[in-house]
């Protein structure tokens, strides 16, 4: 009988479970054994899978993390290794494989398609950072544990009149900055894709307490500290200094990936997953999923990986906007 292989790889995302259940049952469904490879492409190269059947993957629709573990091989970038893994998955008899991750995950996918094999991309990735799709799988869930340690934090900022840096994480884009600062009402969103300077945060600070307001909360992305050569710690120091206002930087750190999925990301990871099985059982392979208007859709690997995605000014603009 075919098989149909499935790996996760890189960062974990909540929701990659619900995807891993519908890949391996939308399989199933078709007649076809899975198997699922263990800490990602470490699996493939060194052979290391377990079989999956519906029963195995019951009851984990709603867990975070991912049951298969996941990693980053950089031994896999390496050609000699990429047909190691293409001869591992022949003996398995594999008709393809759904590879769970970001863009580097997805090069690793692209060159075993060129090696042979039919691969199928799914964006798995808290951070949104993937230009062909509106959504990825872990990005809601992120987002909102995200926002309710920053309403939890709230409380004692208020109780104790100060100001509370807080780094998000997005390594290479600002989107969860973005929507947990306008969802909890931050006085300032600092991102890579937006200028700003922390004399116009401070400026803005002291105009806020003059008219009543006396405490404040900042949103950062991770990678602003890569870019910019600082820390949030940093961050807040000069704040406090400027201001005289007691600042103190919190970092909320990989907690963020994990937890179980919202309702959101395990929608989205099921219809992905349907959807990745259907385009292997149809022959169609060098793919990548992803979601357009609310409608799951697939590029071309290689045209996914050249596609960039806008930052949302609008949002941006609304929220600093309304932050009086």
């Amino acid at each position: 009988m075919d098989r149909i292989g499935v790996l996760t790889s890189g960062g974990d995302a909540p929701g990659m479970n619900a995807c891993i259940r519908a890949v391996t049952r939308a399989a199933i469904s078709k007649g076809y054994e899975v198997v699922g490879f263990v800490k990602g492409y470490q699996g493939l190269l060194y052979n290391k899978y377990r079989s999956l059947t519906a029963r195995d993957v019951s009851d984990i629709i709603h867990t975070g993390g991912t049951i298969l573990g996941s990693d980053r091989c950089l031994e896999f970038k390496e050609w000699d290794n990429v047909g190691k893994g293409k001869q591992n998955c022949d003996e398995l008899l594999l008709k393809g494989l759904v590879v769970i991750g970001g863009d580097g995950s997805f090069k690793g996918a692209l060159d075993l398609t060129k090696a042979g094999l039919p691969c199928i991309g799914i964006p798995g990735t808290i951070d949104n950072d993937i230009g062909c799709t509106d959504y990825t799988i872990g990005y809601d869930t992120a987002m909102n544990t995200a926002m309710d340690m920053a309403d939890k934090l709230r409380d004692t900022i208020q109780s104790h009149d100060r100001c509370a840096v807080v780094e998000v994480m997005g390594n290479k884009a600002g989107w969860i900055a973005l929507n947990v600062g306008t969802a909890v009402g931050a006085m300032a969103i600092i991102t890579m894709e937006c200028d700003h300077t922390l004399e116009e945060i401070a400026g803005k600070m002291k105009a806020m307490n003059a008219t009543g307001k006396h405490h404040f909360m900042v949103i950062v992305s991770e990678g602003v500290a890569k870019i910019q050569k600082t820390t949030v710690f940093e961050i807040a120091d000069r704040l406090q200094a400027a201001t005289g206002v007691e600042t103190r930087a919190t970092v909320f750190g990989h907690v963020l990936r994990g937890g179980n999925p919202t309702l959101r990301d395990r929608v989205s990871a099921t219809q992905m997953g349907y959807h990745a099985v259907n385009l292997l059982d149809d022959g169609i392979s060098k793919r990548v999923v992803g979601e357009r208007g609310g409608f799951v859709v697939d590029y071309d690997i290689e045209e996914a990986l050249k596609m960039t995605k806008d930052f949302d000014m609008n949002l941006y603009k609304i929220a600093n906007d309304i932050s009086l």
